[in-house]
């Protein structure tokens, strides 16, 4: 694990998408090339401050911050399908004016990254993913079919319950701090309360919640259909290395078949890890992509 920080911390611009205010941090060094890390669902860009402190020296680090995630808007609407995501993303690239950039996606943010890269496949030198494919094929196959009634129905029901749902309140930021660690029992003290920090506000009765908006635990009813989404990681030209955590919830690519639709993937799993293997093996981590990057 890295040692304490003692670099200053990054820089906090907005840019706009689709009439949304988003947040990115800049770890600075604008004369090296782009790198984009992208965060997963329900975290926030200072999730990677330890990953950006070992590569801010060789690139030009920014960490966006979905929307209705970290110092992000939320979506009015609730909006948080992987269309918007997508277009948030290309947006970020299209407003720094980048030509080319190379990408650092983790779980949802992996998938964004990828399929972004399968869109524009000249945009993006190198992609890193770490386990970030979304829901497997078996997965998908097992749920009433997209766009059917059914699964509409079900879509209405569950955003009914997110707009009913009560943000959860900590009465101390301490007590944040506990939740974080009962939820990754991976996560050292120092990652812990680092991610609990930049991860919660304070709300106006002196409580402290999550920054994250509920709503995004509504999947989206009508997502592009599996042959669709495999067409685009076809497309994927770039090198690509997958990394897995063989602790983690998420099934690795090799056991599914997913691994041979990308052109130029290489999957190296860890086994000590967990679905958050760049904070679980960080070393071993840092090693593999700056080998690969």
């Amino acid at each position: 694990m890295a040692g304490a920080m003692s670099l200053l911390g990054p820089t906090s611009n907005t840019y706009y998408s689709q009439r949304l205010r988003l947040n990115y941090v800049d770890w600075g060094n604008p004369d090296a090339p782009p790198l984009i890390l992208q965060h997963g669902g329900r975290d926030h860009c200072r999730s990677w401050d330890w990953v950006a402190q070992e590569l801010r020296h060789d690139w030009h680090v920014i960490c966006p911050d979905l929307r209705g995630h970290g110092d992000s808007a939320w979506s009015p609407e609730g909006h948080y399908a992987l269309d918007a995501h997508v277009y948030d993303f290309a947006q970020l690239i299209h407003a720094l004016d980048y030509d080319k950039v190379t990408i650092i996606g983790h779980s949802l943010g992996g998938n964004i990254a990828t399929r972004y890269t399968g869109l524009y496949p000249d945009k993006v030198i190198k992609l890193v993913n770490i386990e970030g494919l979304g829901m497997t094929t078996q997965t998908v196959s097992s749920m009433p079919q997209r766009g059917s009634p059914e699964r509409l129905r079900m879509w209405i029901e569950d955003k009914r319950k997110a707009a009913g749902r009560t943000i959860k309140r900590y009465p101390t930021l301490e007590a944040a701090y506990a939740r974080m660690k009962a939820e990754n029992g991976h996560l050292s003290d120092e990652q812990a309360r680092h991610l609990t920090v930049h991860g919660a506000n304070r709300n106006e009765d002196g409580t402290w919640s999550w920054k994250f908006d509920n709503y995004l635990n509504v999947w989206s009813a009508n997502d592009m259909p599996v042959e669709q989404i495999e067409a685009l990681w076809r497309a994927v030209t770039c090198p690509m290395l997958m990394l897995w955590g063989l602790k983690s919830f998420a099934p690795s690519p090799s056991t599914d078949g997913r691994i041979s639709l990308f052109q130029n993937a290489r999957l190296v799993e860890y086994e000590n890890a967990g679905h958050w293997l760049h904070h679980d093996e960080f070393d071993r981590f840092m090693a593999d992509v700056k080998a690969f990057i």
